[in-house]
């Protein structure tokens, strides 16, 4: 699926059931553009719809907590990334033509 389709059904969805629990639609569509992807939105919905928040403190505490582990899980791919770089330059060299 395009993930610009996947994207924007997620963000209805999230709207959608953000309003279903008396909150403005402003509210969900903000927090579906904060999380940015469907697969952060998929962990949101998940939590309204088992959670069932009754304050938008709570919802916008989820949504930090959401970013905040994707923050950490793309500072770890880089940190794997830079280190697998680091142990190719230490086995083989900088490759400088020889």
């Amino acid at each position: 699926m395009d993930n610009r389709v996947e994207w924007a059904r997620a963000h209805d969805e999230l709207v959608h059931v953000v309003e279903q629990l008396g909150f403005p639609g402003e509210l969900g569509d903000q927090v579906a553009r904060q999380l940015g992807s469907p697969k952060a939105m998929q962990r949101m919905l998940a939590y309204l719809y088992n959670v069932k928040p009754r304050s938008a403190e709570l919802i916008v505490d989820e949504m930090l907590a959401i970013c905040s582990d994707v923050s950490r899980w793309k500072d770890k791919k880089a940190s794997e990334e830079a280190n697998a770089r680091y142990n190719e330059i230490l086995c083989y060299g900088l490759g400088d033509g020889e």
